[in-house]
């Protein structure tokens, strides 16, 4: 097995790439999934970010956990081999790449997994690691009426992609990221074991995995908590003109109980302007609803700031009794009145909104364009004075797509997984979402980026990236801080000759175990 893999190996350097050598691996391997040639065309290849291409070895699109478990043992066989996991291709900076590696296509295992269980009481789905958070949406909520509580905005990821990084979204406030909100893991870890994992069960790789950027495991099976799903959603947007009054507001809003606010709550930062992309017109929410600067005060400054909330109900729940409570929460926000637009839409509708957005993306030819997206955790004690510096100066026109901003509690966050957070209860996640045409504008975009970071280094603040992408060891040491020391030895531990996730590029591959 070995011996053929290792001549696949030394064939592709020498730019050989027969067919039968990708099928002679499949059966050496003993796969009961499939193996295809690698190539800088094919999706293993690229990512949604579209600033990098790599040439990985083969794209292996296995039948479950015991194929990944083979191909990983497999690679720790030979002097060089990396493994990584794919799932829908969403990274932005090659994260799920391997070049010259193996690419294990995770959405070819989305059907191994789909069981409802019970859990002292408490209603729970087994889903596989490659499922597509939609469709756990919309089987869950058509099947039982119930939905997973945590969501990220954008839902065609994959649920091992998203519990990888940590997966937030409106609702993170309440229950935290999706990484408080699984209980059970099956994990295929760098030396080729599959181990079932949860806070009692293995606890070091369950806490280790979740948030670990892929580099302790590969996950395959993940169990999530569900709460009945509401029928309908109360989608509301309201505008601000100083920054001050809308942190204000977004942080009253999310430290209140369950029942007494919002049941999400985001925000973003518009362009005080008419430009159809980064002004006015990104606020409203409907065809028929119309964005009138009239209302805007004269003392507002180059940039907006929007609050967007949404409060859940039923479809027994009077009408009266639902305007009565959103009324009375908007009642305590001092937002610009005369700048508040709403719409009602069904609950599977609204955690699908930006599937809309993507449509109307691809329509128009922006999709597949590149992506040099950022994201940023900002301590709250640095917002202020990032706002100041980077909204307010260096993307004062915008940037070709949403800024988004809102905060987030700590204490909803579980300090035994790998995330790295700010310091503080209160954080903001700030997401710089660019869409650009291909071209010279993309290394422009890239470089803004980095100087935003090098700022925020420079100037002391308070931040963690999230989904990270460095490339020094320094700057990863930096990253995680005094939980570097952790990482590594778990790393250690469960993927001792780094061979996950080389896309990450935290460590080196190595003939020997790391500790």
């Amino acid at each position: 097995m070995i011996a053929c893999l290792e001549r696949f190996v030394h064939d592709n350097d020498a730019e050989s790439k027969p067919d039968d050598d990708v099928s002679s691996i499949g059966k050496s391997l003993d796969l009961q999934g499939s193996i295809e040639s690698g190539g800088k065309t094919g999706i293993a290849g690229k990512d949604f970010g579209g600033l990098y291409s790599v040439r990985p070895l083969a794209l292996i699109k296995p039948s479950g956990a015991e194929d990944i478990a083979r191909v990983v043992k497999a690679s720790s066989l030979t002097s060089h081999l990396t493994v990584a996991a794919r799932g829908n291709g969403h990274s932005i900076n090659g994260q799920a790449m391997a070049d010259g590696g193996l690419v294990i296509d995770m959405r070819s295992t989305e059907e191994n997994h789909f069981k409802f269980l019970r859990v002292n009481g408490s209603p729970y789905i087994d889903v596989s690691g490659g499922a597509l958070w939609e469709d756990v949406l919309t089987r869950c909520v058509s099947t039982f009426g119930l939905a997973p509580r945590s969501w990220t905005d954008y839902l065609s990821l994959t649920v091992g992609g998203t519990l990888s990084n940590a997966g937030v979204s409106g609702q993170a406030f309440r229950y935290g990221p999706q990484t408080s909100n699984v209980t059970e893991l099956e994990v295929v870890t760098g030396k080729g074991e599959i181990s079932v994992c949860s806070e009692t069960q293995n606890p070091e790789l369950f806490f280790g995995v979740l948030g670990g950027l892929g580099q302790f495991g590969i996950i395959t099976r993940a169990r999530v908590k569900l709460q009945l799903a509401p029928d309908m959603v109360r989608w509301i947007r309201v505008v601000y003109s100083e920054f001050e009054d809308f942190t204000r507001d977004a942080e009253f809003l999310v430290t209140q109980k369950e029942g007494e606010s919002f049941d999400y709550v985001e925000g973003f930062v518009f362009a005080n302007n008419d430009d159809q992309v980064n002004g006015w017109s990104s606020v409203p929410l409907g065809p028929d609803q119309e964005f009138d600067p009239a209302h805007i005060p004269q003392t507002a400054g180059s940039v907006l700031y929007c609050l967007e909330v949404a409060f859940h109900y039923r479809n027994s729940d009077h009408p009266s009794s639902v305007d009565t409570a959103v009324s009375r929460l908007l009642g305590r926000l001092g937002f610009v009145r005369g700048l508040k637009f709403q719409v009602d839409v069904s609950y599977v509708e609204f955690l699908l909104r930006v599937k809309r957005a993507e449509e109307h993306a691809k329509a128009n030819g922006i999709w597949d364009s590149p992506h040099p997206w950022l994201n940023l955790f900002v301590s709250k004690s640095d917002i202020v004075e990032f706002d100041r510096t980077v909204f307010k100066g260096m993307l004062k026109d915008g940037i070709g797509g949403p800024m988004l901003i809102y905060p987030l509690l700590r204490s909803k966050w579980d300090n035994r997984t790998s995330v790295a957070l700010p310091g503080g209860e209160i954080f903001y996640i700030v997401a710089l979402l660019r869409f650009v045409p291909k071209g010279p504008s993309v290394e422009k975009l890239v470089a803004q980026n980095h100087e935003i970071v090098q700022w925020c280094i420079k100037q002391g603040l308070g931040f963690k990236l999230y989904l990270p992408h460095y490339q020094s060891n320094e700057d990863w040491k930096r990253h995680f801080g005094n939980q570097w020391t952790r990482f590594v030895e778990r790393k250690a531990r469960f993927d001792p000759m780094a061979i996950l996730a080389p896309g990450q590029k935290i460590f080196k591959r190595t003939h020997h175990n790391l500790n």
